[in-house]
């Protein structure tokens, strides 16, 4: 019915989900070698936007949209931002939001050069801990199927709970 109506489907996404506690491993993983994590203060705005944008630099139909997400994160007063930074140049952003008990990890970002070095590992972990200091008791994130992003989740407790689909009209 919805292709009739002129819908198709335009993205496949994974919703992940990790129950939290005091005792979750992850939940009290330090830093990864050279790379720190800490959450970007008002004056970090710019340097979170443009590395986040950088870090979706592959997907540039979505620049535009990415780079005004990216400042609503940064301003939102409710949201956590996070700044990855590797020799103390920001190379990775992630964000964190919480309802109740429930923590939202997004906005998790590396830029091209400084992938594969664990900033997105750390980045996981820092608002995991964050998550569990606020008494969530559940973390969920999403990741496009069969992704980097979905495996390293997956390696770190996170499953799968259900795909979603969402459509656009033609």
């Amino acid at each position: 019915q919805l292709n009739a109506r002129g819908y198709s489907p335009v993205e496949f996404t994974n919703v992940l989900f990790q129950e939290l506690g005091a005792e979750s491993g992850v939940a009290r993983a330090g830093e990864q070698g050279r790379i720190v994590v800490r959450r970007a203060l008002a004056a970090d705005a710019d340097t979170w936007v443009d590395t986040a944008v950088e870090g979706w630099s592959e997907f540039l139909e979505y620049a535009d949209e990415m780079r005004a997400l990216s400042r609503v994160t940064m301003a939102r007063s409710e949201g956590r931002a996070y700044l990855a930074l590797l020799d103390g140049e920001p190379i990775g952003t992630g964000s964190l939001s919480i309802v109740n008990d429930v923590a939202l990890l997004a906005g998790a970002a590396t830029i091209p050069r400084a992938r594969r070095q664990g900033a997105q590992l750390a980045l996981l972990h820092a608002r995991l801990r964050d998550a569990v200091e606020a008494g969530c008791t559940v973390a969920m994130m999403c990741a496009r199927p069969g992704s980097a992003s979905q495996r390293n989740a997956e390696r770190h407790g996170f499953r799968i709970a259900y795909t979603r689909i969402k459509w656009g009209k033609r």
